[in-house]
């Protein structure tokens, strides 16, 4: 008989996810633990879509969230969400599988006033302001030509290269002293302090550019500030504020003596274009020299004057003759041809006149009021007939009322009859028989009882 040996594998199966499963099944856990959570935080970095959606993240001193708010649910909000406002948040929590993180999907949003860094920067801006530090009188005016420009930013962002790039351009061989400092985090105020205090300290540049790229409001709060603010107003040589984009405003926008929207745009505002001040060298030096071929061609016409002056009044003599005769033969030409027209004019006039005696027009008019005429005086004698015709017949009228036996019943008289006709004699209806009396107004039946 065979012998058949089995074998089992008792080591427990692990499950291996792959990373979109694992997304799917911590999404079900989260969304079903998070169906509806309210959270309070300040909103940073707002950006909105083209798709219409709302993205940005909701923070505290030491702890933050993503949170998407889609185009169907913020449609309704009654404001529009900015950074740096303080708000209660309400929605689910979901997982955006694609970068395996968990956001906030936000249906309702609520302000609740100022955020703390919004806040912060409009106390401050009153203050700084109440001390006049934004006073337009206290700033200066940029050098002209700065040969030597301090630059206070980050070494390794994109807008110290941007600038560097700009001013090498518009104005090559110019000086630049870059100061490195952190632009945001811990350390990163003392180091911008440290920088405009450096440069105003020795006084090398001309120009100072303080700035760095965009970013939320948190990112640039360094210049927001009261330290930078004050470093700024303290410096001894005029300073460009460059901080952001162009939407972007801080404190130090407030008390540089220029606001740039840009880094870019404060190296292009720093320096000139040399190529547009050697075109207008040139343009100036084209000027001067027009001026001066200007000058010697006058020296050199009153030089031939004073050779020629005789012998070009004898010509200006000879020709005056000549065009005098020009003159006198146009005159005459131009009486002829007014004389031709005179006539024409007067064959026209004759003609016109002759052609109105035949008009038919004239006579159609005095036609049309002889006609009016007419019409008028037949109107009025058929009005003068009717009204004899009228007359004739109310006096008509008046005669027969005079005359109708109506009148006579008026005054108390009665008509009686029977079938026999009228009664005029008591013979003609005798005692008991029906009689038919008529009166002013009515009639009566009535019978004969004593005659």
């Amino acid at each position: 008989m065979d012998q058949f040996a089995l074998e089992f594998d008792l080591t427990p199966q692990r499950r291996i996810f792959s990373v979109s499963e694992l997304n799917a099944e911590i999404r079900a856990v989260l969304g079903e633990e998070f169906q509806d959570v309210s959270v309070a935080g300040e909103i940073s970095g707002l950006k909105l879509a083209t798709s219409g959606h709302y993205y940005f993240t909701l923070k505290e001193r030491d702890a933050q969230v993503k949170c998407v708010a889609f185009r169907s649910a913020h449609r309704y909000w009654k404001f529009k969400p900015q950074d740096g406002l303080a708000v209660l948040a309400r929605g689910r929590i979901d997982v955006y599988e694609a970068r395996g993180e968990y956001q906030l999907l936000i249906e309702s949003l609520e302000p609740q006033g100022f955020g703390a860094l919004q806040l912060a920067f409009e106390q401050l801006k009153k203050k700084l302001a109440a001390e006049g530090l934004f006073d337009p009188a206290r700033k200066r005016p940029l050098p002209r030509f700065p040969r030597r420009i301090g630059i206070v930013t980050s070494p390794r962002g994109a807008a110290i290269a941007d600038m560097v790039h700009i001013l090498s351009r518009r104005f090559p061989g110019i000086h630049v002293r870059l100061y490195p400092a952190l632009v945001q985090g811990e350390g990163a105020v003392e180091e911008v302090v440290r920088g405009i205090e450096y440069f105003s300290r020795t006084q090398w540049p001309e120009l100072v550019i303080v700035g760095r790229g965009g970013g939320s409001l948190e990112d640039l709060w360094t210049f927001n500030e009261e330290a930078v603010a004050r470093a700024i107003a303290a410096c001894a040589v005029p300073v460009i504020s460059a901080v952001g984009h162009e939407t972007d405003v801080t404190i130090a926008d407030f008390v540089a003596d220029l606001r740039a929207p840009t880094p870019s745009a404060a190296a292009e505002l720093a320096v000139p274009n040399l190529e547009d001040i050697v075109e207008r060298i040139e343009v100036a030096r084209a000027k001067a020299t027009q001026g001066l071929r200007y000058r010697i061609a006058m020296l050199e016409r009153r030089l031939r004057q004073q050779g020629i002056d005789r012998a070009l009044g004898i010509l200006h003599r000879t020709v005056g003759r000549h065009l005098q005769r020009i003159d006198e033969q146009e005159y005459r030409l131009r009486e002829r041809v007014r004389a031709a027209i005179d006539g024409r004019e007067r064959s026209r006039r004759g003609l016109e006149e002759r052609l109105r005696r035949f008009d038919v027009r004239p006579r159609l008019a005095a036609d049309r009021r002889r006609m009016d005429g007419a019409h008028t005086a037949m109107l009025e004698m058929v009005r003068r007939r009717l009204a004899l015709r009228r007359s004739d017949w109310e006096q008509a009228r008046a005669k027969l009322e005079q005359l109708s036996p109506l009148k006579i019943l008026e005054r108390g008289y009665s008509i009686v009859s029977n079938e026999g006709g009228i009664v005029k004699d008591a013979k003609s209806a005798p005692v008991g028989s029906a009689i038919h009396v008529r009166v002013a107004k009515g009639e009566l039946d009535a019978r004969v009882e004593k005659s």
